[in-house]
């Protein structure tokens, strides 16, 4: 009897070590990848809608998500909503109870939520009291002005624009066509957020995916401020000489590369200055400066101002993986050298912003930001402050220096060239009646990207043209041109990026 005592008491404790070890398991030792598992997403968010939800907030206090008492007889406390729709879906994200979260309510969902290290004495007092937890708000970098004048100026068009202040990093703006309103797939019977997902992840234009950050095109005339700087860098002057043919033989090919509209740049002279050929953006002669550069030239530079490798894995250092940035940020791509070595006629195309160069509104903000602010390039800044839910600060979020791209000489050569681009140039027409047009340093783009479509109207500069003083970056893409099969950056980007920056400015009136 004793025997079979004892094995009923071991068995017993066996049975106990098991589920002891299976809830230290489930508890500890598998808690992050249970938590963070896909399919347990819609079932946490649920449990969140019992906490009042922290306030996304303008860096001027607009507010642009909170959470608000839930309609009488629902089985959650609170709903959100976002008083700005569409104009910030993008940067606020959703939070959805179906579709789990995008945007600042993932990547600050933490804080959001209440579940912050700095919350916990307010969480233990809220335990305590019985009451419902709160959790942080946090403070955006955007300018709500700015983000209605960019949205204003891109209109109906599709595309993004970005703009920052090249000194700190901050974002002032992120604009982005089309957008969605995240209150669609937030809020509302189960049903409504269904369709509404349906129609947002069918649409053929991607309405989820934000043109300024998410996607990647080629830059075109926009990345000759990257070969310029290569240039710039490596001992040619802005005064420098390049020979000037109609059109450029390239080498290992009969293939040729053409001026923009097949036109003979500087008046059809013999040769051409590096500034010349940027001012009036001549492929000819951008693609014989990335040839005379180099590819492991150029592909330094590119790198210096943040560009990653077209072709993942190879392993370099790049914006992407050493910035840490609280939104989805895809970063330029330029190639490896190796790539150019038996396909050299490739370096001239990638001089010219053109083959497999990418990058989006957002990183050329950053790259023009770069030459604004005396060649040092900032780490892109969205969030600054994080509050309590008394409305004190917990924790601040600093500036950063990313990384010195180029001197601050060669700062001041492409500040020139940029200048001369806009005052007279290919901008020109865009700035021509402008009250800010001697204060804005720019350079167009247009760039093909599918052969049978219109070309990518691009646009990046800064205002104005000098250190030490209240300075903006700005990136504008219109894709395929808006539809216009004869856009260029001058034509349709410039404008937008104009309407930004006299908006940011005062509209920049001369003395």
């Amino acid at each position: 009897m004793d025997r079979q005592i004892r094995r009923v008491g071991i068995g017993f404790v066996l049975l106990f070590a098991l589920l002891f070890g299976q809830l230290t398991y489930v508890q500890v030792v598998a808690a992050d990848r249970i938590a963070n598992d896909p399919a347990n997403a819609a079932r946490q968010i649920i449990a969140e809608y019992k906490v009042e939800r922290g306030v996304i907030l303008t860096r001027d206090g607009v507010v642009l998500a909170e959470s608000v008492p839930a309609e009488e007889g629902s089985a959650l406390l609170f709903d959100r909503d976002y008083p700005q729709g569409a104009l910030y879906g993008h940067i606020t994200g959703y939070y959805s109870r179906i579709f789990g979260r995008s945007g600042l309510e993932d990547a600050m969902n933490e804080e959001l939520s209440g579940e912050a290290p700095e919350l916990a004495i307010q969480n233990l007092s809220d335990l305590i009291l019985g009451r419902p937890r709160e959790g942080a708000s946090i403070v955006v970098t955007i300018d709500h002005d700015l983000q209605t004048a960019a949205a204003d100026a891109l209109g109906n068009l599709p595309g993004g624009v970005a703009a920052i202040d090249p000194n700190t990093g901050d974002i002032l703006a992120l604009v982005s066509n089309p957008s969605f309103d995240p209150l669609e797939i937030s809020t509302g019977t189960d049903r409504a957020i269904r369709r509404a997902w349906k129609r947002l992840t069918d649409a053929e234009d991607r309405p989820l995916i934000s043109r300024a950050t998410d996607e990647l095109f080629p830059p075109g005339s926009s990345f000759k401020i990257v070969t310029a700087s290569a240039a710039l860098e490596n001992g040619f002057g802005i005064d420098s000489t390049w020979p000037n043919p109609h059109r450029l033989a390239l080498p290992q090919t009969t293939n040729q590369l053409r001026n923009f509209a097949d036109v003979h740049c500087n008046g059809g002279s013999a040769t051409i200055t590096l500034l010349e050929g940027f001012v009036e953006s001549c492929n000819v002669t951008f693609g014989q400066v990335a040839l005379e550069v180099g590819a492991r030239e150029m592909a330094e530079q590119a790198r210096a101002f943040g560009f990653c490798p077209t072709f993942p894995p190879t392993q370099t250092d790049c914006l992407e993986e050493t910035i840490p940035f609280v939104l989805e940020f895809e970063t330029g791509r330029f190639p490896d050298p190796a790539y150019f070595a038996d396909q050299q006629p490739l370096l001239a195309f990638s001089g010219v912003g053109l083959d497999n160069d990418l990058t989006n509104p957002l990183m050329q903000a950053l790259v023009a930001g770069a030459v604004a602010n005396e060649g040092t390039m900032m780490q892109p800044r969205l969030v600054t402050t994080v509050l309590d839910p008394q409305g004190r600060p917990v924790r601040e979020y600093g500036v950063e220096q990313f990384s010195q791209p180029i001197s601050d000489e060669t700062a001041r050569a492409l500040t020139e060239m940029m200048r001369q681009v806009v005052s007279r140039g290919t901008a020109f027409s865009a700035f021509a009646d402008s009250p800010c047009r001697d204060l804005v340093a720019g350079k167009t783009g247009t760039a093909t990207g599918v052969e049978s479509e219109a070309p990518h109207a691009w646009f990046t500069a800064f205002a104005p043209a000098g250190p030490g003083q209240r300075q903006i970056a700005v990136a504008v893409i219109v894709e395929n041109g808006g539809g216009d099969t004869e856009a260029t950056g001058g034509a349709v980007a410039a404008p937008i990026a104009r309407a930004v920056i006299e908006a940011y400015l005062g509209g920049c009136v001369r003395e």
